[in-house]
């Protein structure tokens, strides 16, 4: 099933050299009142992309944990999300960040035999949140996902501000701030689909040029920064991402 471009809201997302280059560009544009009056970690200027599509495969009452690999194999991948507030890109803290993708087979917790596989579906694999702290980061731990029919590799995000912890672990009410999707270097996903696990996949992959949904907008649209944890593909990735989300 393919997934379909929405626009609700604007997102905001600045990373790395690009945040560094347009503030550059911005400063003479700017009085020294406003430049002061937003925070340095932040720079000040961001880059405006519209939300992604929810998808088929969002379910309710996910974990909050931040390990949501459970006993999945794949090449493990540590993402740093950091959301800060659209309006003066401020941190923004205990905003629950969730995300949900598929395994190396292409299956979804809940959907396993979507992709034309057999597995064991738990109903909780490679879904789950956790909560930013004060600097609005959210650190989550999971596997690089692999791929299933018509989209390329990806990931699903929500964040949600004022939930309530339950007891058995997981989050109801609050308000939904944002809904996305974090994306892949081609070059580091052509290395990975190389790996066993990853090669079992029996769809053909479509590629970051040929996805529906990806705009070619680079971070601006959710591509993350991926580093490499080791010296071999098989040791993962670390995945960076500022998201700017609106509050109000």
């Amino acid at each position: 099933m393919t997934d379909s471009p929405i626009g609700r809201r604007t997102l905001l997302i600045a990373t790395g050299a690009t945040a560094a280059a347009l503030t550059v560009g911005a400063t003479a544009q700017q009085t020294p009142t406003v430049a002061d009056q937003a925070p340095a970690a932040a720079a000040a200027v961001c880059t405006l992309t519209k939300e992604m599509t929810e998808g088929p495969y969002y379910l309710d009452g996910q974990l909050v944990r931040a390990d949501i690999s459970e006993d999945k194999t794949g090449i493990p991948l540590k993402l740093t999300l950091t959301v800060v507030d659209d309006d003066t890109c401020a941190p923004l803290g205990n905003a629950l960040v969730e995300i949900w993708h598929c395994d190396a087979l292409g299956e979804y917790s809940g959907f396993v035999g979507g992709n034309g596989h057999d597995e064991p579906d738990n109903g909780t694999f490679l879904r789950g949140g956790i909560l930013t702290g004060s600097d609005g980061v959210a650190s989550i731990t999971t596997v690089y996902p692999g791929w299933y029919r018509g989209r390329c590799v990806h990931i699903h995000i929500k964040v949600h501000t004022d939930v309530t912890l339950t007891p058995d672990g997981s989050f109801e009410g609050g308000q939904e701030l944002h809904t996305g999707q974090l994306f892949f270097d081609e070059a580091v996903t052509t290395q990975v689909a190389l790996v066993p696990v990853y090669a079992a996949n029996t769809v053909p992959r479509t590629t970051l040029a040929q996805d529906g949904i990806y705009d070619d907008g680079g971070a601006a649209s959710g591509l993350l920064t991926l580093t490499p944890l080791g010296g071999s593909t098989t040791a993962g990735y670390a995945g960076v991402l500022t998201l700017g989300v609106e509050t109000s």
